[in-house]
């Protein structure tokens, strides 16, 4: 039995609300009415705050937004790909929380406009991802950034590719960032660990919602393949330091320390860090979360 008392306030009332309206399962949502409300929960991040400089620009095909947060140059850079399951999200999204991290740590932040399932199935998100950090690391010094001090960062779908995105850099072996922060990856498609069984059901962002978004992006890849669940690969040794962030009522969390301790047998220098009382998507409810503000705030201090 689920035990309401047990998560923050603001989450207790998201949770109960979702489980007296019977639990609605993504699986009978369209795609349109999932983007709908994503898109329509953005209020519960808190305020807008003002940010120096904010400015949109295309290139190569792939929408970045920039956030300055001064105009010194050589400011640490943060590149962001938004949670979403892979269907879902955008800039809009996760506006409020990179407007908050880039005035905390004053760093210059960067977000990624990748494309969605279904209309675009693997490898679309990430060669999009891919391809932006390369164009980032390029343009770093022009638009005021330090290429030397560069973190790649993503929230749910987004952590995966954060971590897709910082292996396929080691492969290549030209340049790596500084570090990596994954904020409730998504690391196995099959879904298979115990917290998907414990909180899979009752925690607003469900088994069926995250097993979905995976089917739709994934489509004619098998769930083992290394880029699919990445939780599972044998060559983390070299990658740079990572944090990862967890949440106490989340299907992921067990994946999200299964790889930390992954990481540590690897080598690389990692930090896991568990939020409790929160379910899975809690920075983007720093309007209701307290942990969500400080995840916030923690995320700053990395930069």
């Amino acid at each position: 039995m689920i035990n309401l008392n047990e998560l923050e306030p603001g989450i207790r009332t998201l949770v109960a609300q979702f489980i007296e309206a019977g639990r609605p399962s993504a699986r009978q949502k369209s795609f349109e009415q999932r983007r709908e409300e994503y898109l329509n929960s953005i209020d519960l991040a808190g305020e807008t705050v003002p940010v120096w400089n904010i400015s949109d620009r295309v290139i190569d095909g792939l929408t970045f937004r920039i956030y300055k947060s001064s105009d010194q140059v050589n400011l640490p850079i943060l590149i962001f790909y938004h949670g979403g399951c892979f269907v879902s999200g955008d800039l809009e999204t996760h506006d409020r929380q990179l407007r908050q991290i880039a005035n905390e740590s004053q760093s210059l932040v960067i977000a990624v406009d990748y494309r969605l399932a279904p209309e675009h199935v693997y490898p679309a998100a990430h060669d999009d991802a891919f391809k932006a950090a390369q164009i980032v690391h390029a343009n770093a010094s022009a638009w005021g950034g330090d290429p030397d001090n560069i973190t790649i960062a993503g929230d749910s779908a987004g952590g995966h590719l954060a971590l897709i995105t910082c292996l396929r850099l080691k492969a290549q072996g030209q340049w790596l960032p500084r570090r990596q922060i994954l904020v409730y990856p998504m690391l196995d498609a099959n879904g298979s660990s115990d917290s998907y069984q414990k909180n899979g059901d009752d925690y607003v962002i469900t088994r069926d919602m995250l097993l979905s978004g995976f089917e739709a992006y994934l489509s004619k890849l098998s769930f083992d393949h290394p880029e699919a669940s990445p939780l599972y690969r044998d060559d983390f040794a070299g990658l740079p330091e990572t944090h990862i962030l967890t949440a106490e009522f989340d299907p992921l969390v067990d994946e999200g320390e299964v790889l930390y301790r992954r990481l540590l047998e690897a080598g690389v220098d990692a930090q896991c860090r568990r939020y409790l009382g929160v379910n899975h998507g809690f920075i983007q409810l720093g309007g209701i979360s307290p942990a969500g503000r400080k995840a916030i705030t923690d995320i700053a201090s990395i930069l």
